[in-house]
């Protein structure tokens, strides 16, 4: 096709392209904001920099906060935190998550920002809900929900 138009392709870095992105409900926000309350409330610098919010589908929401330790393959996510908390106190179920952090010391930037979730979490909520959702920013102060799975598209397979 010679008058074909190259197929449009978003910046780099926007996560708006990824299959099944919507815009953020009332809910999310929610979840947002119980992320970054807790995250508020515990932060200490090394220990505890990540907090995360999960919401089941039963609407519950659970918090965890990110466990800092001298040795480093120790730590734990905040992300696993708060879904040990849904599977032992709530159903288990990942409707959406998202996990913020506190801004280092010497970034310009001081507030608690949503960052997406590392590798090993995103392996983790597929295996443990494969329809959940994510929420992660996708450029110039927006936030977008995801399916984790377009994060993952190829998840390890035991």
């Amino acid at each position: 096709m010679r008058n074909a138009k190259p197929p449009s392709r978003p910046p780099s870095g926007v996560v708006g392209a990824l299959p099944g992105a919507a815009p953020l409900t009332a809910e999310d926000e929610a979840l947002v904001e119980a992320a970054r309350a807790v995250l508020a409330r515990h932060y200490k610098p090394v220990w505890h920099m990540v907090a995360a919010a999960l919401r089941s589908r039963d609407g519950k929401i659970w918090t965890g906060l990110h466990l800092g330790a001298t040795v480093g393959r120790m730590q734990v996510c905040a992300e696993v935190t708060a879904l040990g908390r849904a599977i032992l106190e709530g159903d288990g179920s990942i409707d959406c998550m998202v996990a913020v952090r506190h801004p280092k010391a010497e970034e310009l930037v001081r507030d608690i920002a949503v960052v997406p979730p590392c590798g090993a979490c995103r392996e983790m909520l597929t295996d443990f809900d494969a329809a959940a959702h994510v929420i992660v920013p996708a450029g110039d102060g927006m936030l977008l929900r995801v399916p984790v799975r377009s994060l993952l598209p190829l998840p390890y397979q035991r």
